[in-house]
């Protein structure tokens, strides 16, 4: 077995689910200040993601961590030549998860609406962060002989960075609002429907000047021979997808579809990189991939059986606390924990 390739489809899984669950959470914390029209309702809505948030955080955290231990070049290069927009990234999500906690430690309409707003604010930019990078590592970035990333933080803010950034923002926002028609009730869970019927067309216009984008920035349709086409198109299809189900009040059907769409993206983002890992702008012979970037075999081979024994009791773990909380969140005050 191919122990390089293996991990690097791992890593690609981790960060799937980071997406599409986190994908969710963000969108509630940006349509948080807007969706909801008074207190009640607004900690109905931080409830439908309370018991789940700093567990899918996890995700990152592991894929961050696989990264580190199975292709270590690629971690040393990622991580120090995208700091800035990664120090930035952990302001946000900083932000995000201590207003999750602190609202409720005092009820004072100011104190809670500060909170309420920083919850917007790091949602919001830790969607524009994630999209900005992964968009990046598609496209590719300077990378020197030494794989020394050459550029700045305003070297991955080009338009290409930028259309990812919209997009993941948008993509977060669609599934955040689909997910809180189907966990919330009353005239919340109806807003939250409208609110991503209304959502939908301009997502869908969004994605679609990311799709046209890749074909100008990325050497998408020299990789895998042309197949890594499949990936973005499918995308779009989902996406598609999903809108007819929201117009025919079907959100169940609808989150599915803009799940797969949210998760085929990562995958077109990875196979666009794949072998490669970092993509050299400024040289395609600097360029690292799974095997120049890996760690030795004797590494890789304990990391898999580490891998075999406690990534499916995560898993288990995971899906056993979603199924406990499966149920609507109430709004009434008395049965709220935030």
């Amino acid at each position: 077995m191919d122990l390089n390739l293996l991990w690097f489809i791992l890593i690609v899984i981790l960060y799937v689910g980071y997406f599409f669950l986190e994908g969710f959470d963000f969108g509630v914390g940006i349509l948080l200040p807007f969706l909801a029209k008074n207190d009640t309702e607004r900690r109905a809505v931080i409830n439908t993601i309370g018991p789940h948030w700093d567990g899918n955080e996890v995700w990152l955290i592991t894929a961050g961590g696989a990264t580190f231990a199975a292709f270590p070049h690629w971690y040393a290069t990622l991580f120090s030549g995208f700091y800035p927009a990664f120090f930035l990234l952990l302001i946000a999500l900083i932000l995000r998860n201590i207003s999750l906690e602190f609202r409720s430690k005092d009820n004072s309409p100011k104190w809670r609406a500060l909170w309420d707003w920083a919850t917007f604010i790091g949602s919001l930019l830790a969607a524009l962060l994630l999209g900005v990078a992964f968009a990046n590592l598609a496209k590719g970035v300077p990378v020197n002989a030494d794989w020394v990333y050459t550029g700045t933080l305003w070297t991955l803010l080009n338009p290409y960075g930028l259309i990812g950034g919209i997009s993941a923002i948008a993509s977060f926002a669609l599934i955040g609002a689909i997910f809180l028609s189907l966990k919330t009730s009353g005239p919340l869970a109806e807003r939250a429907q409208n609110t991503a019927r209304k959502l939908w067309p301009v997502v869908a216009v969004v994605l679609l000047v990311l799709l046209v984008a890749t074909f100008f920035y990325t050497d998408l349709t020299s990789q895998a021979g042309g197949l890594a086409v499949v990936a973005p198109v499918l995308s779009f299809i989902a996406l598609l997808g999903a809108g007819y189900f929201l117009n025919r009040s079907k959100p169940g059907r609808a989150f599915v579809l803009t799940g797969v769409h949210i998760a085929l993206a990562v995958i077109s983002c990875f196979w666009i990189m794949f072998p490669r890992v970092i993509i050299s702008s400024t040289d395609a012979a600097y360029s690292l991939d799974i095997y120049n970037a890996a760690s030795g075999a004797y590494t890789l081979k304990v990391m898999t059986i580490v891998a075999l024994i406690f990534v499916p009791v995560v898993l288990l773990y995971q899906g056993w606390t979603y199924w406990v909380f499966r149920k609507r969140i109430s709004s009434k005050p008395e049965e709220l924990v935030y």
